[in-house]
């Protein structure tokens, strides 16, 4: 089989998501406890939340270790 012919081929299938943690999470309870649509609407809320959470620590720690770091002073000898 070609690689344009498996391309196609993929282009037809649907797409599936990609995993989450959250969206797990969310599936278990929405099983147990039988989650309303008002309730679904604040567990996908608190989803995009909890990444952004994520994402703003992934950027502090990289604007933290970009720094140039002083190394000490230059002290002027005679």
């Amino acid at each position: 089989m070609s690689r344009q012919e498996t391309t196609q081929q993929k282009a037809s299938q649907p797409v599936s998501q990609e995993r989450c943690l959250c969206r797990e999470v969310l599936e278990q309870v929405r099983e147990c406890l039988g989650v309303s649509p008002e309730v679904h609407e604040h567990f996908t809320n608190s989803r995009i939340e909890f990444l952004k959470g994520i994402r703003a620590v992934i950027d502090s720690r990289i604007e933290h270790l970009s720094k140039t770091s002083q190394r000490g002073t230059k002290i002027a000898v005679e």
